[in-house]
């Protein structure tokens, strides 16, 4: 206990795995994210959970963690469909519905909403997850999932968090975008058209599946608080506020090292979006449809962006859209009660 007494929990814990002492380690990290969690720093108290599950009532408590921790969001933008989670854990859904992406009239008990290509994904309250829309690749496969704590769906393969830190995947994989069986203390995850990003615990980054871009680049990326994907590209918010960027930049949507005060991101599939701590938007790469066109919009508190057109949430839970509407995808001004990032 002479580690543990000088506060150098980690020394202490590599001593006690090293005799296979691990409930000794269970219930140490357990109390420590009790101190934690009573002085509201869930994010530290997470990956200690993590190891004590099983140990008194840590299950318990890293559903609450994971409740304050999850990126869940409530709206979400596909190729050519824009989703909304209601305030009572209902969904919406505008655009192209060839492929029944927009069925999702029947949801209930929705928690958090994610959109690909062609399909749609959303996760319950019990940790389940349904998802309806093109199924060619299997990316809707996803009946049996549990325990997940946070979805992402790219272009046609489907992304869960289990409240553990692994992660699961169904769908298209010819790149290896669904293989990572190796990735823990996984917090948040996002996926691009063909590959995946995971954020680890500690602020770093992990990246597989199509690379021909560089998009999954960010093995040097640190303090990493937030990550979204688009088609050949890569966003990862810093702590700072400050943005970093890889992959594709034909059309400067990697050009991000100048913004500051940045509290969101969002990747659609050659721009990138920003949503500043005053809630303004700022947005850069293709514009041809006016995707990036939001200089504008005030009072926004979350971002979505896809294919052609980027979708803000307002702080009275009402919505505005810019860009490509061909199949009506950004006929949301009409949405009311769109639950707002802060509610669970």
């Amino acid at each position: 206990m002479e580690f543990m007494n000088a506060g150098d929990y980690e020394a202490a814990y590599a001593l006690l795995e090293e005799i296979g002492n691990k409930e000794t380690i269970a219930s140490s990290k357990y109390d420590r994210a009790m101190a934690l969690l009573n002085s509201g720093d869930y994010d530290k108290a997470l990956p200690l959970l993590q190891y004590a599950q099983g140990h008194r009532d840590a299950d318990s408590l890293l559903k609450e963690c994971w409740d304050h921790v999850a990126v869940r969001n409530t709206i979400a933008a596909g190729d050519e469909h824009t989703v909304g989670l209601r305030s009572d854990g209902t969904v919406v859904a505008v655009g192209a519905y060839g492929n029944g992406q927009c069925d999702v009239s029947g949801w209930t008990d929705i928690v958090a909403i994610a959109a690909g290509a062609d399909h749609t994904v959303g996760l319950r309250s019990d940790g389940t997850v349904v998802a309806v829309g093109d199924n060619d690749h299997g990316q809707c496969s996803v009946s049996g999932w549990k325990d997940i704590v946070a979805i992402a769906a790219g272009g046609s393969h489907t992304v869960g968090l289990r409240s553990d830190g692994t992660v699961v995947a169904v769908g298209y994989n010819k790149y290896g975008q669904c293989r990572f069986s190796d990735w823990k203390n996984i917090v948040a995850i996002a996926a691009g058209e063909d590959h995946t990003v995971g954020l680890r615990s500690d602020g770093t980054v992990v990246a597989v599946g199509w690379n021909e871009y560089g998009q999954c680049s960010v093995s040097g990326w640190k303090d990493i608080v937030a990550i979204t994907a688009g088609w050949k590209h890569t966003v990862g918010l810093r702590s700072d506020g400050t943005v970093a960027a890889v992959g594709d930049n034909k059309f400067g949507q990697c050009n991000v090292s100048g913004w500051k005060n940045i509290v969101a991101i969002a990747a659609g599939r050659l721009h990138t979006v920003g949503l500043r701590s005053d809630g303004t938007v700022v947005a850069i790469g293709y514009n041809y449809n006016g995707q990036c066109d939001v200089s504008g919009w005030k009072d926004i508190v979350a971002i979505a962006a896809e294919y052609s057109h980027t979708v803000g949430l307002r702080s009275d839970g009402t919505v505005v859209a810019a860009g490509y509407n061909e199949d009506g995808q950004c006929n949301a001004s009409g949405w009311k009660n769109i639950r707002l990032p802060e509610q669970k």
